[in-house]
């Protein structure tokens, strides 16, 4: 029987005007899907002009200024809805989804979908339900004595996974799907008996701990930052936030 890391998976990946999910916006996104390692994946792309000026700072991460999305990108409306609607076709053939840290990405598109279409992310999987795989969760949780840095960067060194084109979202979401596979294999004994809709329940648990425990460090440290344990998709603030 073929255990879920090897067979089909899907990843989702976003480039970004910033790190604020409630005020930045996507800039560009990819979808990528394996039916198999060592199959060629299959990868959709969207480049999107955000309506809004791209700050320098993040130009200088991935690329994109402002006069190429608005020479080369697409509305959000559209590309939102082809986002969100492949995404809902994964989750209905069953293909578990890969996102890097995915309460970043996935509640970056639902605040996109409610400000261009009026629509939230979860109303897309009413009728199959997504199944999220995130590799900075599983690794922390898997290894968690580990010392260093866990970003994508990190883990494809420390997995032997190949990333050409760092912060372009294919290529990150293609590297992160890899990424999963040799998480996989690694912690076989650990991971082989779960099913993807297992490993997504546990993953809120191990999530939520995660960031307990960094709270728990940031207020020992005196640093005034607030760690959301939601996962993989952050709630709708309410309109008087």
């Amino acid at each position: 029987m073929t255990t879920w890391y090897e067979g089909p998976l899907a990843a989702f990946d976003t480039e970004t005007t910033g790190v604020d999910v409630e005020t930045d916006r996507i800039v560009s996104a990819a979808v990528v899907v394996q039916d198999a390692p060592g199959t060629r994946p299959r990868m959709s792309r969207w480049l999107v002009n955000p309506g809004v000026p791209v700050p320098e700072a993040a130009t200088a991460v991935h690329g994109l200024t402002d006069e190429h999305l608005q020479r080369n990108g697409r509305w959000p409306a559209p590309v939102m809805f082809e986002i969100a609607e492949q995404l809902a076709e994964q989750a209905m053939m069953n293909r578990p989804l890969v996102v890097m840290n995915a309460p970043f990405d996935l509640t970056l598109l639902d605040r996109e979908l409610r400000r261009h279409r009026a629509s939230s992310l979860d109303r897309w999987f009413e009728g199959s339900a997504l199944r999220v795989l995130d590799p900075r969760v599983l690794d922390k949780h898997l290894d968690r004595y580990r010392k260093g840095r866990r970003t994508l960067t990190d883990l494809c060194a420390h997995y032997g996974v190949s990333l050409e084109g760092a912060h372009d979202a294919g290529a990150d979401a293609l590297a992160a799907l890899d990424v999963v596979r040799a998480l996989g294999r690694r912690f076989a004994t650990r991971l082989e008996r779960l099913t993807p809709a297992e490993l997504h329940a546990l993953q809120t648990g191990w999530h939520a701990a995660q960031a307990r425990g960094l709270q728990a460090w940031f207020t020992k440290s005196g640093t005034p930052e607030i760690v959301n344990p939601d996962w993989p998709l952050r709630p709708d603030l309410p309109a008087a936030a």
